[in-house]
């Protein structure tokens, strides 16, 4: 799967997060290693959610935008 990467020169390198993960960040000293580091976050990130969702039901609404 692919997910659009956000990365940011710093004094110290580069942060690298992923905007659809809340709170799914990384960073890194050269852009390359914060590349590899975010797909190491984003690896663990969803090996937790994909535990704490264990047993949840999940239900899909439709829902109609009223125009006045």
């Amino acid at each position: 799967m692919k997910y659009k990467i956000d990365l940011k020169k710093t004094e110290e390198g580069s942060a690298v997060w992923c905007p659809t993960l809340p709170g799914c960040a990384s960073q890194g000293s050269t852009k390359e290693e914060a590349l590899d580091n975010i797909q190491d976050a984003i690896s663990a990130y969803l090996e937790v959610a994909e535990e704490l969702n264990q047993g949840v039901e999940y239900y899909y609404l439709e829902v109609e935008l009223n125009h006045a």
